[in-house]
């Protein structure tokens, strides 16, 4: 049998006009982590709250494998993340996740990505999370979505604010032994509405919907 078979989020599809967004399969998935080991942003900075590229390129490449299979392992309607191989004319060319905890009551979500070194600077980060935003707020009916940026980060803001995030207080966390502080952002269906630009297809989704406590 087919994997979404027995696991109908591998069935789901996330189609804007360049890009696919899909749970990776073993193929898909040796590919994103082979992308990850390639680099995804410079050695003399860390944008991450968990500096998982903080090692060896075969440590990055294993850190992605580990995590895309743990959240399917630990996967509950009451928590669970999806974590998605983004493809751009049929290569993976990086990562978007979305996660929850208790959605069916909270109905919010959480974001976090990142786009191989080799595939930034082209409006493919956008695109990646307007698609996981229509999939949140037309596929699942969330009322909000959150996300946070480092202060010093201005192309993962930059994003924010072109899908109409609002800024939601800051917050100091510590990496890599040093104070650093997060800007948190905010989106409501109301801002997601009158910020929508990318056209975006959902398929696959009601053969997994209530899997997400939808």
């Amino acid at each position: 049998m087919e994997p979404d078979a027995w696991w109908p989020p591998y069935g789901l599809r996330i189609l804007t006009p360049r890009l696919e967004l899909r749970l990776p399969d073993s193929e898909l998935l040796a590919d994103l982590a082979q992308v990850a080991a390639d680099g995804v942003h410079e050695p003399d900075r860390m944008p991450f709250t968990v500096p998982w590229t903080d090692g060896s390129p075969t440590d990055r490449g294993r850190a992605v494998y580990q995590h895309v299979l743990g959240t399917v392992a630990n996967w509950s309607p009451g928590e669970w993340a999806l974590s998605l191989a983004v493809l751009h004319e049929g290569a993976v060319v990086g990562r978007q996740d979305v996660w929850a905890t208790g959605f069916a009551v909270s109905r919010e979500v959480e974001t976090g990505s990142w786009l191989g070194l080799a595939h930034q600077g082209r409006g493919i980060g956008t695109e990646m999370r307007a698609a996981a935003l229509h999939l949140a707020f037309a596929g699942l009916d969330a009322r909000s979505a959150v996300s946070a940026a480092m202060t010093d980060n201005p192309r993962s803001l930059g994003v924010s604010r072109r899908l109409g995030y609002r800024p939601d207080g800051l917050r100091t966390v510590v990496v890599q032994d040093r104070p650093v502080t997060l800007q948190r952002l905010r989106l409501d269906r109301a801002d997601w509405t009158r910020h929508r630009t990318v056209d975006v297809r959902l398929e696959g989704l009601e053969g997994c919907r209530a899997m997400f406590g939808a």
